[in-house]
């Protein structure tokens, strides 16, 4: 069964936390999907800020990935798509800027990232975690306390 874990970023921008996530995600040996939506703005743009942000966030190292459009994309440990439906072999699914959903088949965990100043971020992920807990799944919920920490508050 599919754990749903969301993150309600309040006091950070989507890349002040993304790469951690991922790193996280990459130190367990997982291979993951990020799907980016369209409430920032155009996905296309979205997507391609992201990825050239994953390869320079840090001076001294990078973030492997690729996009669903560059030759060999099911190769790439973190993959990048704004289109993808299934998510082709991978133990996670990130979801970000309102990302639709997707099929899960044989994914162990799928991160929602919502950003608390977008009301349709809102929606996506409150429709999400209404759908995970009406289907009786593991659901985790993280918001940030004033200093950008990740909390788990009780729900």
């Amino acid at each position: 069964m599919v754990a749903h874990w969301f993150y309600h970023l309040q006091h950070s921008s989507l890349e002040a936390v993304l790469p951690d996530i991922l790193e996280k995600v990459r130190g367990r040996g997982w291979r993951a999907l990020l799907k980016v939506g369209p409430t920032h703005g155009d996905s296309d743009v979205q997507l391609a800020r992201l990825d050239k942000y994953l390869w320079t966030y840090k001076q001294a190292s990078f973030l492997p990935h690729g996009s669903d459009e560059q030759p060999l994309a099911e190769k790439q440990p973190v993959l990048l798509s704004r289109s993808a439906d299934q998510a082709g072999g991978r133990e996670i699914v990130v979801l970000v800027n309102g990302a639709g959903d997707i099929e899960l088949g044989g994914v162990q965990r799928c991160i929602t990232i919502l950003d608390g100043q977008n009301e349709q971020d809102r929606l996506v992920a409150r429709k999400r975690w209404k759908q995970a807990k009406d289907q009786g799944l593991e659901t985790a919920y993280w918001k940030q306390d004033e200093t950008g920490r990740w909390i788990k508050p009780d729900l």
